[in-house]
């Protein structure tokens, strides 16, 4: 790694791991794209093939990039989708564009989606080729990871092989110099939530204590039913940051339940894009983004 690298590596970790803001989830894929585009004003008719399709959410992650509000100052870091990541804005390759243009930390979601239910929860689909894609990220700027599943129930057994398969694709992650951001989603609909949520927090503590020495992950979780529950978390060295996922929470809500969190900041999807529309000016479009971007940041930071 040339000294630049070095120099850009450790600026970016001193942001993810110090810096107040938030990181904005930017990484809707294949299966989750129409959502958001129907969310965003822009019909299923709107495109013919996948190609139009990605294309369009190209053009919304673009106007959000490129929105003056959208900068390092609230927007600590950024997770990407993989064609994002090999697409570029204004010829400039998307993750340089984020750390250059914009003092904003490159994530990327690299996980497959979604295995089916066992035991109450939705383990990660294989990844053969994740060598090969964190070979690529690593050249293209990106600085860490995020990969998803999902908790449908407090089953023990089924928590349990969620974060062991977490872990162990995080070291795996970690063996390429990218810092992996360890995502097990609890359901926010599901009666048995809280008691779901202490059987992960045990769970992750346990698969802490055989984390590689001297390496640091990230942890996206659920905001909790029982407010400060993940503190223990936040204040192990062996984690750089507890992020939040709304889950479907409403912005408002979101925010609200983030700031009884000490010390977790967000990462939000939906409730960062909530209100924005294909059909707005850009000038309507910036303030939406901007009051979006403020009361996160604050949220964020309140705590």
């Amino acid at each position: 790694m040339s000294e630049r690298l070095k120099d850009i590596v450790t600026a970016m970790a001193e942001q993810a791991a110090n810096k107040d803001g938030f990181i904005a989830a930017l990484d809707q894929s294949g299966g989750s794209t129409p959502k958001a585009l129907r969310l965003y004003g822009i019909e299923e008719g709107a495109w013919s093939n996948d190609a139009e399709m990605f294309d369009l959410i190209h053009q919304m992650r673009t106007r959000i990039i490129k929105s003056p509000a959208f900068t390092g100052d609230k927007v600590m870091g950024a997770i990407l989708f993989e064609q994002t990541m090999d697409r570029d804005i204004d010829g400039t390759p998307t993750a340089q564009y984020l750390w250059e243009r914009r003092g904003v930390v490159p994530f990327l979601k690299v996980d497959k989606g979604l295995a089916d239910e066992k035991d109450g929860v939705k383990l990660m689909k294989p990844m053969p080729g994740l060598d090969a894609l964190l070979e690529r990220a690593a050249a293209k700027g990106i600085f860490g990871t995020k990969m998803r599943s999902v908790i449908d129930a407090a089953n023990p057994q089924g928590i349990a092989a969620i974060v062991a398969q977490q872990f162990e694709v995080a070291r795996q992650i970690l063996g390429h110099g990218l810092v992996p951001i360890i995502e097990p989603e609890v359901t926010i609909s599901i009666a048995d939530k809280a008691e779901a949520e202490e059987i992960l927090l045990a769970e992750i503590r346990k698969q802490l204590d055989g984390a590689p020495a001297g390496k640091q992950v990230m942890l996206k979780l659920t905001l909790p039913t029982k407010a400060n529950l993940y503190k223990p978390l936040i204040d192990d060295p062996r984690v750089m940051r507890v992020v939040a996922l709304s889950g479907g929470y409403s912005r408002a809500d979101a925010n609200a339940m983030l700031r009884q969190n000490a010390g977790m900041i967000a990462s939000f999807s939906r409730a960062l894009t909530e209100g924005l529309s294909a059909k707005q000016s850009d000038a309507e479009f910036d303030a939406a983004l901007a009051a979006a971007i403020d009361s996160i940041f604050e949220a964020s930071r309140a705590n």
